[in-house]
């Protein structure tokens, strides 16, 4: 998979001093890599890209006595942006996390590209639902939105069945690891699909950035851990798990259920 992603970047003349480059340094975050700037990063999000639409994820942290208030307020909220045919907004899944950081809720939003987004952003102020997330907003402690895209691999799908539990696991990666990380998740996705099929998968682009997030469905947490102890016995899996410990500052494993009026539920 990686050699077929090297042999995907264009040739083109560069000055001696960066001729030395290689794309394994870049994978590697080295200090060269780093001097390369932004064009080469861009780059590699257009390889491990699905391309085809934009997430934006948006992240509420509530206030202990207002998560009733709030939920209510969001509920209005987002089904007016997914039934408003204008917009063109699907809602990806709604949640709230139930193990982690407490009364915290993620939103995922589909949007048809950048261009969607932007014909999106222009239409709701002064619109209905300008004044609705206005009503979310006295029961918030904070907020914060990421834009991001698909892994190729691995497209958003919905559940093959109803109910249960979510895993989101976030990562912080290590800047210029992405394609590497991509690589090898791309060859040991097939031990966990064993057992489990992903949700979905995205990659951050705007907002924090070098954040990766893969979004699991189980029964219950028992299934949870019998499914993961499972795929230490299929070969690849020990070595994807190495290998991608060693690209991430942080991971975070989050248990969320979703809301009344999530599609994924």
């Amino acid at each position: 998979m990686l050699a077929h992603l090297v042999s995907k970047f264009p040739r083109r003349a560069v000055p001696s001093a960066r001729r030395a480059i290689s794309v394994q340094s870049i994978l590697h975050g080295s200090k060269e890599a780093k001097e390369v700037g932004d064009h080469e990063i861009q780059q590699h999000s257009r390889l491990v890209a699905r391309g085809k639409y934009l997430h934006g994820i948006e992240i509420h942290r509530v206030k202990p006595d207002s998560v009733k208030e709030y939920k209510k307020a969001a509920e209005r909220y987002y089904t007016g942006l997914r039934d408003d045919s204008e917009l063109r907004i699907k809602l990806s899944g709604n949640f709230e996390a139930i193990v982690g950081e407490q009364d915290t809720f993620y939103h995922v939003l589909e949007y048809e590209n950048h261009s969607g987004l932007d014909k999106a952003w222009k239409k709701i102020p002064g619109s209905e639902h300008e004044k609705a997330h206005d009503a979310l907003r006295p029961f918030l402690q904070s907020r914060a939105t990421q834009l991001a895209q698909e892994f190729a691999f691995l497209p958003t799908s919905p559940p093959h069945e109803e109910g249960g539990i979510f895993e989101l696991r976030a990562y912080q990666l290590l800047p210029g690891t992405l394609l590497e990380w991509e690589a090898t998740w791309r060859r040991g996705i097939e031990a966990r699909r064993k057992f489990v099929e992903p949700v979905g998968a995205w990659f951050s682009q705007v907002g924090r950035l070098h954040q990766v997030y893969h979004l699991w469905q189980y029964p219950d947490l028992q299934t949870r851990k019998e499914m993961r102890e499972r795929a230490w016995e299929v070969d690849g899996w020990a070595d994807t798990v190495h290998k991608t410990s060693q690209l991430a500052r942080t991971m975070d494993s989050l248990i969320m259920i979703p809301l009344p009026f999530s599609p994924l539920k």
